[in-house]
């Protein structure tokens, strides 16, 4: 099977994430701290709702699939075919009912993401992706669902380039200062955003965004709709991101070869 015909499938691990997520966001939704003693990192029942929630329709359609997820670990990771799932990615912003969080949905065959999905129930936005190609999907201006092609924006400059990272805060120092050299370049930069920043990227409204510390589960369902989108996404290395760690994402690739310059010092 390729990854084509998994589609249909991600569209249904998607409404099943959406049905979870919705009755939470908004509301006295309390979360714990899975990083005692160190920066804040919050759960809460709306992640594993939906987490559990997406394994469940996984095992039951693919039980010789394999699984990697945030909040309940991995199972059969080394199978052929992996699911990757973050049920709130930008689990912060949930709790303080700001929209610019996501579900992600993405495929791992033989250990590469071939299809991905970021899911916005709150706004009715998804961005899928095969690497081949992206699209959108959301409310038009007579609020009726419309979809339309994800493409990157061109950006040769960094003097003209848009940045975005989740926040400063998250880097330790030598990451930090890395990172302050691309930003002292750039025309603007701005804060918080996770999975929706490198949506904004695929979608051409961004140039570039720089992170560090992901995991799988927070980069590998994105590559295949940055790619898809025409952009580029590395570790700060030049290598592949699909397992995570400090990760740059860009619209252009002359910029992404700027950032990377940059980011090695």
């Amino acid at each position: 099977m390729t990854a084509v015909d998994f589609a249909a499938f991600v569209e249904r691990l998607g409404d099943v994430a959406s049905d979870m997520l919705l009755p939470f966001f908004r509301t006295a939704l309390s979360a714990r701290d899975k990083n005692i003693g160190g920066s804040f990192d919050p759960v809460t029942e709306a992640d594993h709702a939906a987490e559990t929630a997406m394994r469940r329709l996984i095992e039951r359609t693919f039980p010789h699939h394999g699984v990697i997820g945030e909040e309940f670990g991995s199972v059969r990771s080394d199978a052929e075919y992996v699911w990757v799932l973050d049920p709130i990615d930008g689990t912060k912003s949930f709790i303080a009912g700001l929209p610019i969080w996501g579900s992600l949905i993405g495929l791992l065959h033989n250990g590469r993401p071939t299809y991905g999905m970021m899911v916005q129930p709150f706004t009715q936005e998804r961005f899928i992706g095969d690497g081949a190609g992206a699209v959108w999907r959301g409310p038009g201006h007579d609020h009726k669902i419309i979809e339309r092609k994800l493409t990157a924006r061109s950006c040769e400059d960094l003097g003209k380039a848009t940045l975005l990272t989740t926040s400063p805060s998250l880097y330790a120092e030598p990451q930090l200062e890395a990172f302050r050299r691309v930003e002292a370049q750039t025309r603007l930069s701005r804060y918080s955003g996770d999975c929706y920043a490198f949506a904004m990227l695929a979608a051409g409204h961004v140039d570039c965004v720089i992170e560090s510390g992901l995991k799988t589960y927070d980069i590998a369902p994105l590559i295949p709709i940055i790619e898809g989108a025409g952009g580029v996404v590395t570790d700060w290395k030049g290598g592949d991101a699909t397992g995570g760690g400090d990760v740059v994402a860009c619209g252009d690739r002359k910029l992404h070869e700027q950032a990377l310059k940059l980011l090695r010092g």
